[in-house]
């Protein structure tokens, strides 16, 4: 059953640091701070940058991405993954010095970049604590915060000026992930100015930031069998300049649930020996890649729509595991496929209504998640570019016909973008517009193929998980073979 990551089965711009901050919502021990680019979309430097990193130790590669967090070069998670986000920290860091722009750091860079790292960590009094009052283990700046107490659900740090102020938090099994979620997220009409400047839900945890006027804040809230655990930071804004890198090591280092002792040094600490290691300058041959992913759409007993420009180019075809094979030409940017055995597909009503500007909207795709393909629910706003309709969602590459549909359950369209920014922040692309086939498009291109989806029923709004959970076996993984 699909859910907000399907559980088992199968979230002027906003500021640079403050969106990684927003995204920053994986959790440690399962991020994907970057999933592994596909060799044929990268320039030959940041490829061989790439097999070089992934050749090291997997706590080196995590402590290369967490210290270069503490200089201030890197606003993703450590979860030892490579992409360009690490790759521009990594030569940004070595821009001061003059460094050959490659990616990649010699013994002597990665020995200066530890120990930069644990003097800014050093600084700030920085250690992993495990709280008695919840459970969970964090990384607290000492020097930062040093005053605590009890706050109403955990423990309380807080500067001594009171501007900086984090919170833990714990409850017991019963109240969900989901219902806290919507509390955290509806505006609240006695402060009309808070507004919420991204929000991500999966199944088993959230992320919620936003701001007012002169503050900050974050918050993320994860469950697991004892209850809902989590933390939640909020600052003035005056003082973005320092925190706004404190908060990301601080969601880095956080531990809702942890097993086994408490490490005897800081998790978060680098290894000073590994940094003497020659085996980051060692460029190792990328393996060519030979597929791409997509995401189709149900539409019926054996046919579904994608996004033509997910499937071009493509030697072979698979949905669900199953064969797949185009059906004719594509059109208004959709491509059909007929796919080969198996039990027959479920369909969902189409609304022919184009998504108004504004109007909240879930999408479904398929994201990586510890190097499988996993099914996601996305956030989403209706928005026009020119005449057209798009999305305004945090799609990835492989995410190409992911279908969109409104707080009823009824289908509004279709991505026809193909994304390719691998610029990740923390793990999650941000967000931006996609042009999109709406419901009246897709049910023209459908009439034209023979046929006649049903008309979606109206009904009372539903919460994300009933959503997903509505739609949950229409949506199906492509795989093209390259």
């Amino acid at each position: 059953m699909l859910r907000a990551r399907l559980p088992h089965s199968r979230t002027k711009q906003v500021r640079a640091v403050a969106l990684a901050l927003a995204l920053l919502g994986v959790p440690l021990a399962n991020a994907q701070a970057q999933a592994p680019v596909p060799a044929a979309a990268l320039n030959p430097q940041l490829a061989a940058a790439q097999a070089s990193f992934e050749s090291l130790p997997e706590a080196e590669r995590k402590a290369i991405q967490t210290d270069l967090i503490w200089t201030g070069h890197f606003n993703g998670a450590a979860s030892g993954s490579y992409g360009p986000l690490t790759f521009r920290a990594i030569n940004a860091l070595k821009a001061a010095a003059r460094g050959a722009p490659d990616g990649m750091l010699n013994p002597a860079e990665r020995r200066g970049l530890a120990q930069a790292a644990q003097a800014s960590r050093d600084a700030a009094g920085f250690r992993l604590q495990a709280d008695d009052k919840t459970g969970v283990r964090i990384g607290i700046p000492a020097k930062i915060l040093p005053k605590r107490d009890v706050s109403p659900s955990g423990s309380r740090w807080q500067s001594e000026d009171g501007k900086v102020t984090l919170d833990t938090s714990s409850t017991p099994p019963g109240e969900t992930l989901e219902a806290v979620f919507e509390k955290a997220t509806v505006p609240t009409p006695n402060n009309p100015t808070r507004k919420i400047t991204y929000k991500l839900l999966r199944p088993d945890f959230f992320v919620v930031t936003g701001e007012t006027p002169t503050g900050k804040f974050y918050r993320r809230l994860a469950a697991g069998p004892s209850g809902l655990r989590g933390f939640s930071i909020g600052y003035d804004k005056a003082l973005s300049g320092a925190v706004d890198k404190l908060v990301i090591a601080i969601a880095s280092s956080f531990d809702p649930f942890p097993t086994g002792p408490m490490p005897a040094a800081s998790a978060i600490a680098s290894a000073l020996s590994s940094a003497s290691t020659p085996a980051a300058i060692v460029p190792t041959v990328p393996a060519r890649v030979t597929e791409r992913y997509g995401v189709g759409l149900a539409v019926a007993d054996r046919v579904v729509v994608t996004a033509a420009s997910g499937v071009e180019g493509c030697r072979s075809l698979r949905v669900s595991g199953r064969t797949a094979r185009l059906r004719g030409a594509a059109e208004g940017g959709l491509a059909l496929l007929d796919v080969e055995g198996g039990p027959a597909f479920v369909a969902p009503g189409v609304r022919a209504e184009t998504p108004g500007e504004r109007e909240q909207l879930v999408l479904v795709a398929f994201g990586d998640e510890s190097g499988k393909r996993a099914a996601v629910a996305l956030p989403g706003q209706g928005v026009r570019i020119g005449a057209n309709a798009a999305v305004f969602a945090p799609l990835q590459p492989g995410q190409a016909g992911s279908p969109l549909f409104d707080r009823q359950g009824r289908l509004a369209g279709v991505v026809t973008a193909n994304p390719s920014d691998k610029v990740l922040i923390a793990g999650v692309a941000p967000q931006r517009s996609y042009a999109v086939a709406d419901g009246a498009a897709l049910q023209g291109v459908l009439g034209r193929a023979g046929f006649t989806p049903a008309v979606a029923v109206a009904g009372p709004d539903l919460s994300t998980g009933a959503v997903v959970d509505k739609v949950a076996k229409s949506v199906l993984p492509i795989v093209c073979g390259l």
